[in-house]
């Protein structure tokens, strides 16, 4: 009996002193939960691997935007650089930038359309017509490709192209265009000379100089700027 009394208070002590290191733990387990909480970064974490794909996107698109800028730059560049020579009748001097201008903007109609007026300037007048047809084959539309291809026509004796390419021109032609009366004053040359074959040199000469002194009395160019083209209708601004 007193072996049983005694055996009360040690499981009494046992007990309590479960209890104390049950309470321990969870407070322990609570204030590690709360120190976990508190310092915890404030808003969503993203899911594992987004920033890593997302990074080189961003970067491979600021690259991409970067050369675009580069890119339209040089393409300004060299077209300006082309018309300036066009301008000053260096033709030669104009096919280089031309020639980078079509690798930069390969369906640019008004690279096609200079390149052609360099090669007239040039005399290459095959080959400027093949540069005219591309730039009617990009935009049909493109007006001062078809004035071009019939100049390159006509010196290749091809009246019958040079009427139909000039009469396009006049068709596409802007209200007020400065060219339509040379136009229209070629396409009758050219009609008679179809029907008549080739001028007398006199006859040729006296048109010739006839069409001088119309110039110099009516022509629109004499109030332009310097910097407008004064022969041929150059393309000074590219549309796209």
């Amino acid at each position: 009996m007193n072996n049983a009394a005694a055996a009360r208070p040690a499981a009494g002590t046992v007990t309590v002193l479960v209890s104390l290191i049950t309470i321990l733990v969870i407070l322990g387990l609570i204030a590690f939960t709360f120190g976990t909480l508190r310092f915890q970064p404030s808003g969503r974490v993203p899911p594992q691997g987004r920033f890593a794909a997302a990074g080189p996107s961003m970067v491979f698109d600021n690259a991409e935007k970067h050369a675009s800028t580069e890119r339209a730059a040089e393409i300004k560049l060299r077209f300006e650089q082309a018309v300036a020579m066009l301008h000053a009748k260096k033709y030669e001097f104009a096919l280089p930038p031309l020639h980078r201008l079509m690798q930069l903007a390969p369906r640019m109609p008004e690279a096609y359309v200079n390149m052609g007026y360099a090669l007239i300037g040039l005399k290459r007048y095959k080959t400027a017509a093949e540069f005219f047809q591309t730039a009617i084959n990009l935009r049909p539309y493109q007006d001062n490709a078809y004035w071009g291809l019939a100049v390159a026509l006509e010196n290749q004796n091809d009246l019958g192209g040079a009427l139909g390419a000039m009469r396009t021109y006049i068709h596409l032609a802007k209200a007020n265009d400065p060219y339509v009366r040379r136009a229209r004053s070629a396409i009758w040359e050219w009609e008679y000379r179809l029907g008549r074959g080739p001028l007398p040199k006199n006859e040729s000469q006296w048109l010739q100089t006839r069409e001088k002194q119309w110039d110099d009395r009516n022509s629109p160019q004499r109030d332009m700027p310097a910097q407008e083209p004064a022969a041929i209708p150059i393309a000074v601004t590219p549309v796209d």
